[in-house]
């Protein structure tokens, strides 16, 4: 377990800041459609989903990306879990994630349902099955026995939080990821994309969300 909390401080627009990395734990303009156009339309979700899919993530922050592709299984109309697995070393306090999450009213239905239970660790929502693992991901993902079907890749900015970028994890990765599953990132660092590439990915730069002229999918070839 990790031993270690999240620290972080509010801005006046009331975005966490995390003191650790100096990043925001999500978009200054709109956290919720930044999600949308990295990690879903960068994952081809929803249109892949199918009974039995299986989300990982490097980064669990706030939950926003865990709650956004929930709410989106349950509205495309699967009636199966969802399995989703996060790596995050700095778990955030109840209180602030709840806070953080207080931010996106349209997500409400579901961050309610996911505050009632979560305790960390691991959480059955019903149509989620939840598991956070906390700790350091270059230690705890070569432990882990699961395949993913698409991966978000949501670290703190790669100049800041080069741990969770390198290219050994980036290899562990594209180990734990079924033939044909993908990847997304808001990142477009060169040396991101060369790990991808290296660990067997075939990787495009493409339009970023907002302010970001670019990020990075991957698909397991």
């Amino acid at each position: 377990m990790a031993d270690q909390r999240a620290e972080l401080t509010w801005t006046e627009d009331q975005i966490p800041v995390s003191d650790r990395f100096d990043d925001p734990y999500y978009s200054l303009q709109n956290g919720l459609e930044e999600t949308r156009h990295v990690f879903l339309a960068g994952n081809d979700l929803p249109a892949r989903f199918t009974p039995g899919f299986h989300v990982a993530e490097l980064g669990f922050g706030t939950g926003l990306n865990m709650l956004t592709v929930w709410s989106e299984w349950e509205k495309s109309g699967q009636t199966t879990p969802l399995s989703f697995t996060s790596f995050e070393a700095f778990p955030m306090d109840f209180a602030d994630m709840s806070r953080a999450l207080a931010a996106f009213p349209e997500l409400t239905p579901w961050s309610e349902r996911f505050l009632a239970q979560w305790q960390g660790g691991t959480c059955d929502l019903g149509t989620l099955h939840l598991e956070v693992v906390e700790g350091d991901a270059r230690e705890t993902l070569q432990g882990w026995n699961g395949a993913a079907d698409a991966w978000f890749l949501d670290g703190f900015s790669p100049a800041k939080n080069p741990e969770l970028w390198g290219a050994d994890l980036m290899q562990q990765m594209a180990d734990h990821t079924i033939e044909g599953g993908t990847a997304a990132t808001y990142t477009a660092a060169g040396f991101v994309r060369r790990g991808l590439e290296e660990a067997g990915f075939t990787v495009t730069r493409t339009p970023g969300y907002g302010r970001k002229r670019h990020m990075t999918r991957a698909v397991k070839s």
